[in-house]
């Protein structure tokens, strides 16, 4: 295979809107309304990110503003209730921040999202210092790509690389993202290999396979 992977640097915003630990609450509230954004990072020196702000996390002190708590409730939401008294960014962020590398692969990133629930995450570098931010519409981009891309791709990744003596004879169409493969092939065992390489191409959406033996006589209309 001759084609480099997405990464995440290849989708994420480079534009990053962060915040000191010192930042106060409407400082932050200011900067989500105006970049149109769900969650910031907190930087440090250096641009080090040590945590991140979201709504959930400002909201807290929406949902016990004029609601006291019993002791053992206070115990129960120890740290929801901190943050709701808390005026400061490193006292109302979410500590360790989850973070992905520039380097990593987009499934990477995707999976990150999901064990942590979390829409979007600071990218940074071996030293922990902001890169960009990665979301999940970033991680959605790569099926954006031109279907001329995409069969462009997977015949010379693909079908040129298993299928060599018969490449000629299998044709590559791609609708909408989602691609044919069709035509006769000497090595029948490589079919289904063929079908799982063009959907792991960054950007297929499924890949439909007929792909059959040469010299093998086409099924008739019934």
């Amino acid at each position: 295979m001759t084609t480099r992977p997405f990464t995440v640097a290849d989708v994420m915003t480079r534009k990053v809107v962060a915040v000191l630990p010192g930042a106060d609450f409407k400082e932050i509230v200011a900067a989500m309304d105006r970049w149109k954004v769900t969650a910031v990072p907190v930087v440090e020196g250096g641009g080090r990110v040590v945590g991140v702000v979201s709504e959930a996390d400002l909201l807290l002190k929406e949902e016990f503003h004029d609601h006291r708590l019993g002791l053992v409730e206070q115990m129960r939401h120890l740290d929801a209730t901190a943050k709701a008294g808390s005026r400061r960014a490193g006292d109302l962020m979410t500590s360790p921040a989850v973070t992905v590398a520039p380097e990593a692969s987009l499934p990477r990133a995707a999976r990150l999202m999901a064990a942590h629930h979390v829409k979007r995450l600071p990218v940074v570098d071996a030293s922990g210092a902001i890169q960009g931010i990665v979301s999940r519409a970033d991680l959605l981009k790569v099926f954006l790509r031109p279907d001329a891309d995409l069969a462009a791709e997977v015949r010379r990744d693909v079908v040129e690389h298993l299928f060599p003596l018969s490449d000629r004879n299998v044709e590559v169409r791609v609708d909408a993202g989602v691609v044919t493969l069709s035509g006769e092939v000497r090595d029948t065992a490589l079919i289904p290999l063929a079908a799982r390489l063009a959907r792991a191409v960054e950007g297929v959406v499924d890949v439909r396979c007929d792909l059959t033996a040469r010299g093998r006589p086409r099924p008739g209309p019934g």
